[in-house]
């Protein structure tokens, strides 16, 4: 069975990287511009060629999910982290709020994708992989000993659904406030939850 090549792994692959890059950039200044561009409009705002554009990205989706913002590190936490998981989440609330500020467009533009696509590819999508549960995780890591495995879990649960893209626009899109209000009601919450889930945790047997 022949295995096909992907055109960007063949022949001229300095010049072909950067034209992909030019081509994620031209799409987040879109989206951040408020717009939710196709392929061609992209392509015309890198100076490259359709055609040329469409080697690289079959279809928007494939280009919008490309242009995702980079937010894979393993932690949040900083090396000198207090061990207080209190002040472990407080300090992954506030880079997560900061992130999602910066990220605003691209983050609701995959919110869109993630809402729109069939349920069949939806975890494919960079929002669907779980980072920000990872982050919360790593905060709360003092708390293994401290706390059973379902309540912790259930607590994490609990204040993603506090920290993320989709509160934010809650807040916002419905809620009226402003975007730092709303990041410091993101906050907030998530410190709630994890001050009263400590006060009645029940460590496992």
């Amino acid at each position: 069975m022949t295995m096909s090549i992907p055109y960007e792994a063949t022949g001229r692959t300095g010049q072909k990287l950067r034209t992909r890059q030019a081509l994620i950039a031209a799409a987040r200044d879109l989206v951040t511009a408020g717009q939710e561009p196709a392929v061609e409009n992209a392509a015309a705002a890198a100076g490259i060629s359709r055609t040329t554009a469409y080697r690289y990205f079959p279809n928007q989706r494939a280009m919008l999910i490309a242009s995702y913002p980079e937010l894979d590190a393993p932690s949040l936490l900083d090396a000198d982290a207090p061990d207080d998981p209190c002040a472990r989440l407080d300090a992954v609330s506030e880079a997560l709020g900061r992130q999602i500020l910066e990220h605003e467009p691209e983050l609701r533009a995959m919110l869109r994708l993630s809402l729109e696509s069939p349920a069949a590819t939806r975890d494919a999508l960079p929002l669907r992989q779980g980072r920000a549960i990872g982050w919360i995780e790593d905060a709360l890591a003092p708390l293994r000993d401290r706390m059973s495995s379902s309540e912790l879990h259930r607590l994490v649960f609990a204040i993603r659904a506090t920290l993320g893209i989709e509160a934010l626009v809650w807040l916002t899109d419905i809620g009226g406030v402003s975007r730092q209000e709303a990041v410091e009601i993101m906050r907030s919450s998530a410190h709630t939850l994890a001050r009263a889930a400590i006060a009645g945790a029940t460590p496992d047997r």
